[in-house]
């Protein structure tokens, strides 16, 4: 059974540096696509990252390209999301989700978010806060 368990967020100045940690256990993360989503107070939980498995394309948000990454490490079944150039705006409680279809075809992030969202296996959520 697909369990992930998010870790690293915390307080950080604007300007500042995160990275969060998505450690799966019981499936080989590898082999389904990822996503990151985010959830600030009063505000609907939106999609900010997404890998896809099957041939390793990354979709970001407009409001985070350029400042976040997401990426994977195989050997620790472990999937990031290095968050450079933190703004106020991007606290809130950070989410991982896997997909439950074995390496499916995404072609877009909004297609990721949309089955991650509906359908996928969610971690507990960590939280960031940006604030000086």
């Amino acid at each position: 059974q697909l369990q992930l368990v998010e870790s690293g967020g915390g307080l950080v100045q604007p300007g500042g540096s995160l990275r969060l940690s998505c450690a799966g256990s019981g499936v080989t993360l590898d082999n389904y696509a990822i996503g990151w989503f985010r959830q600030a107070p009063g505000k609907e939980r939106e999609g900010v990252a997404c890998i896809s498995a099957s041939d390793g394309s990354a979709f970001y948000a407009d409001s985070v390209k350029g400042r976040f990454t997401i990426s994977r490490d195989n050997g620790k079944n472990t999937v990031y999301l290095q968050m450079d150039s933190l703004k106020t705006e991007d606290t809130a409680v950070y989410y991982c989700a896997a997909d439950l279809y074995y390496r499916r075809s995404l072609g877009s992030g909004y297609r990721c978010y949309s089955i991650l969202f509906s359908a996928g296996s969610w971690g507990q959520g960590t939280q960031v806060t940006v604030s000086s």
